[in-house]
């Protein structure tokens, strides 16, 4: 119940659902008079100019490396690990009919298995992958029919990073483990290696999908979907990572359920 709570407000508190309602607001208040109408006049103005900064490409490039603080992992400088954790997230599908209905990875969650794999076979280390039971399922029917890497470890219980961790740890504690290579979007590594961090572990920070340079385009400047979705995932790992210090700093923390 709680986790869906979480879900709920994620995405009512984020873009675009909360633009929007703040759009809904404003024009409700624009059919009342005076300084209520005024009111309404300005909320609808900022929501709109607001949804059309964040879907712009070259601001969601912005918010991303705003986000993205852990840097890419140099294997030749690495301190030593046990495993390789990589972490759920996004779309996968149960029963993939191009894969005989096999479960399977989406677009975004297959970089992370692709990285995961690519360092578990430079490595020679065992692999755990940690999510839903889906998203579980998903990553290690992928790790097996397209890299041949099978998982050692299999968590299917998290339904969100702070799970992550817990869960993860305590398979791997179990199993002597106390150092791990961590794989997730350069956007949450941060944060997910804090929490990883926080339930003992020593992590050596893996992130995909890190914002590299490149020319300018018109097009940097068109709001379009995709750099909406960008702006969106950064902003919630920016605002995750202050719910988290505040949290820390509280000595607020949650218990593994």
């Amino acid at each position: 119940m709680l986790i869906t709570l979480k879900m709920l407000l994620h995405t009512l508190l984020l873009p675009p659902a909360s633009l929007l309602l703040l759009a809904a607001l404003g024009a409700w208040l624009v059919r009342r008079q005076g300084g209520a109408a005024r009111a309404g006049w300005w909320l609808l103005a900022a929501s709109l100019a607001l949804l059309w900064l964040l879907a712009t490409p070259i601001f969601a490039e912005l918010l991303e490396r705003v986000a993205q603080r852990a840097p890419p992992l140099d294997l030749s400088r690495a301190p030593a690990a046990q495993a390789v954790v990589v972490l759920g997230g996004y779309r996968e599908r149960d029963a993939a009919p191009e894969f005989s209905g096999e479960p399977a990875v989406g677009a975004n969650l297959l970089e992370r298995v692709t990285y995961a794999a690519f360092l578990a076979q430079r490595t020679q280390l065992p692999v755990l992958v940690s999510g839903t039971r889906e998203e579980a399922a998903a990553m290690s029917a992928t790790l097996a029919r397209s890299f041949h890497i099978g998982v050692r470890w299999r968590e299917a219980r998290s339904r969100d990073t702070f799970q992550n961790a817990r869960f993860s740890a305590q398979l791997l504690r179990a199993a002597g483990v106390n150092r791990i290579i961590l794989v997730t979007d350069a956007d949450h590594e941060w944060r997910a290696a804090n929490e990883f961090t926080a339930a003992g572990l020593a992590v050596v920070a893996a992130p995909v999908g890190l914002w590299t340079p490149h020319d300018r385009d018109v097009f940097d400047f068109i709001p379009n979907s995709e750099a909406l979705v960008q702006s969106t995932q950064a902003l919630y790992e920016l605002l995750g990572d202050v719910a988290q210090r505040t949290f820390a700093v509280l000595g607020l923390r949650r218990q593994t359920p």
